[in-house]
């Protein structure tokens, strides 16, 4: 069983003018795809090639002689997660997700806030995510391939500030691609789903 590149839940274009065509041809096209590739390699005739991507990437975690398949695994499951919690649309939150956004974060605007914050005090590459994290809405962040899926919290939404996500579009403005996306492309019906689903 290998670990297909999935499809887009979007046109390439759909994201422009914030994330552009050309970016997301790089980003999904190029960098993506060369990770499902990689760990392809990576796990072929090994004991982890028949498990499901979140198998591979807990399995991996951690251990140093796994390291390049942690890499890898984790970046292709961080980026499936990324495009999803994108939209070109307008999207609302739940009346669930909402309640608890305004009891656990202090409403959306601090949200947004809390989570600018977190996606510009990563230092180099790395993710942004609002996650759900013993029982309450907390904004966290993860440095280079890192994933809350390896330490118990239910990641709802994620943003990616690894350099290739934006340099192309934002070069090193990174503070504008940040605000750009909280602002008009983040998906909360998607946030809503995962809050509403069990933890994987």
């Amino acid at each position: 069983m290998s670990i297909e590149l999935p499809k887009l839940p979007f046109e390439d274009s759909a994201l422009a003018p914030t994330i552009s065509t050309n970016t997301i041809g790089f980003h999904y096209g190029k960098h993506h795809k060369a990770y499902v590739d990689n760990l392809n390699k990576l796990i072929a005739g090994t004991d982890l090639a028949e498990k499901s991507l979140v198998e591979i990437v807990r399995a991996s975690a951690g251990q140093s002689d796994k390291a390049a398949i942690f890499n890898n695994s984790a970046q292709v499951w961080n980026h499936t997660f990324y495009w999803n919690s994108l939209s070109p649309k307008s999207t609302s939150p739940s009346k669930d997700l909402s309640e608890r956004i305004e009891k656990d974060l202090g409403g959306m605007a601090k949200l947004k806030e809390q989570f600018a914050a977190a996606a510009m005090g990563q230092f180099g590459s790395g993710w942004a995510w609002l996650v759900v994290d013993g029982g309450a809405l907390k904004i966290t962040k993860t440095p280079n391939a890192e994933t809350p899926i390896t330490t118990g919290a239910k990641p709802l939404l994620t943003l990616d500030v690894w350099e290739h996500a934006y340099y192309l579009d934002f070069q090193n403005r990174r503070a504008d691609y940040v605000a750009a996306v909280l602002d008009k492309l983040l998906n909360w019906e998607f946030a809503s789903q995962n809050l509403a689903q069990p933890s994987l």
